[in-house]
């Protein structure tokens, strides 16, 4: 994250004796990303973070992806996914999309997760309807629904619903932040920035818990394993530094607008490896006379674009089928844009009552299960309003 912060008790110098009240060390431990040449924090445990008493294998079968083919622009409805009773966000999650670089999941989440890390890289969660506590070793995050959350790689946290949640989770390859360009070169938000310090929420106190061999499961590389620890890892008793969860709501973000319809950059929200995260939000649209305020027709060329479309009524989509929780997957090949009739019917709106999160990956994206289970087979026909030749 772009600015410091310190919570809980941490010594006058990094990399001192810090002593407990009975005069024994607390453990230092170096969170750090890109081999201690970038965002860090120092957190002190009460028990030895290295300790663990068991190391398990655990077997997960998330199924195969399949490649987009026959090519074709493609939609899928969240609200038709099917999960059970209890219900938590971190096993229960069903994958839709991924590649080399991000795995995107939903979960209606009811039930607390088992203890959690995910080693390969960040976590963005976006929080679909409902609320939840989220507690982490750095402190707990209240999020509800509109909720952004960054996970940093390694932070053990568990999800606590209050009644449902739905959760959009995009794991990546690597690191997740604001965009570079929004930042000075000391890390501060600049002044073109839609969102900055004052949006974002993180972990305010401290979270202690006691306990002896503790489970927490870990994604790595190789698939999951189930840690069991000497003692519980949420027994932080200070931290500081610049990497930490964090958390802002998308009304937070404000939209950029102009004469002519603005392209899809001016609504990036993060970045992460090969693929960005942007923000539609409420907004007054152009206000060039003969302005046709819906996007025009494009060609990602470049990269597959996914929408989930969380509230309002996305203008551009009207007569497709398309509904809050539904997902749209419009590929690199594919020619798409607004559906027939939305340019003309838009022409003079002042105001898109819509919200939508969309993701940007440069490298395509395959489909997991929960997107074989969720299609609307009929889209790609939307635009001709004819079905299928033959």
């Amino acid at each position: 994250m772009p600015y410091y912060r310190q919570v809980g008790e941490v010594p006058h110098k990094r990399h001192t004796a810090f002593r407990k009240p009975d005069g024994g060390l607390y453990a230092e431990e170096l969170m750090g990303v890109e081999g201690f040449s970038a965002d860090s924090a120092l957190l002190y445990h009460r028990g030895l973070p290295t300790a663990i008493v068991d190391a398990v294998a655990v077997e997960e079968d998330r199924g195969p992806l399949a490649p987009n083919h026959p090519l074709k622009p493609r939609h899928f409805r969240t609200q038709d996914l099917k999960f059970g009773g209890d219900t938590d966000a971190v096993t229960d999650r069903r994958r839709l999309f991924g590649n080399n670089d991000v795995t995107i999941g939903f979960v209606s989440a009811t039930a607390p997760s088992p203890l959690y890390r995910n080693a390969i890289g960040d976590e963005l969660f976006y929080v679909q309807g409902g609320s939840a506590t989220v507690e982490t070793i750095y402190g707990r995050l209240e999020v509800g629904d509109g909720d952004y959350l960054v996970i940093p790689t390694s932070c053990t946290y568990r999800v606590l619903p209050h009644g449902e949640v739905g959760l959009f989770v995009l794991e990546a390859r690597g690191h997740i932040g604001p965009p570079k360009r929004y930042l000075s070169a000391k890390g501060q938000f600049l002044e073109h920035s839609p969102y900055c310090e004052r949006d974002i929420r993180g972990p305010s106190e401290p979270l202690l818990e006691d306990g002896e061999d503790v489970d927490v499961l870990v994604r790595h590389r190789a698939g999951l394993t189930r840690y069991t620890y000497a003692t519980h890892p949420f027994d932080v008793v200070g931290w500081d530094g610049c990497l930490y969860p964090w958390a802002f709501n998308i009304d937070d973000f404000e939209p950029i607008t102009g004469r002519v319809h603005q392209p899809p950059p001016v609504h990036q929200t993060f970045e992460g490896p090969n693929f960005v995260v942007c923000s539609f939000c409420p907004r007054k649209v152009d206000y060039h006379e003969d302005s046709i305020p819906v996007p025009y027709n494009h060609a990602n060329v470049d990269s597959d674009e996914l929408m989930f479309y969380v509230r309002g009524d996305y203008e551009a989509r009207k007569g497709s089928g398309i509904g809050i929780g539904s997902l749209s997957l419009h590929p690199s090949g594919f020619t798409h844009g607004p559906q027939p009739g939305a340019a003309e019917a838009s022409i003079g709106a002042e105001f898109f009552d819509e919200t939508a999160v969309m993701v940007d990956t440069f490298a395509p994206l395959e489909l997991g299960e929960a997107a074989e289970a969720s299609e609307d087979p009929g889209y790609a026909w939307t635009w001709s309003r004819r079905g299928p030749k033959g």
